[in-house]
């Protein structure tokens, strides 16, 4: 009967290297979520309102920039 052989060292290099994928894969999951998110969304729409109404001012309703900056802030 022939003994099992068993190297260790490929065992152990084996198991670091998987260890090591599931530590970078948890790591590099979904980003943590901002606070500011809502912050920057009501910045972003004041800023477009802002831009529409300043282009209604300069140019008049339909001037191509109103009609530009009243997409934008649909957008937004």
């Amino acid at each position: 009967m022939k003994p099992i052989s068993f190297k260790l060292g490929s065992f152990l290099g084996k198991t670091a290297l998987a260890t090591a994928a599931l530590g970078f894969f948890l790591a590099a999951g979904a980003p943590a979520a901002k606070a500011n998110d809502w912050d920057d969304c009501n910045r972003r729409v004041s800023y477009t309102e802002w831009r529409y109404h300043e282009a209604v001012e300069h140019s008049g309703p339909y001037s191509r920039e109103a009609r530009h900056w009243a997409h934008e802030r649909h957008e937004a």
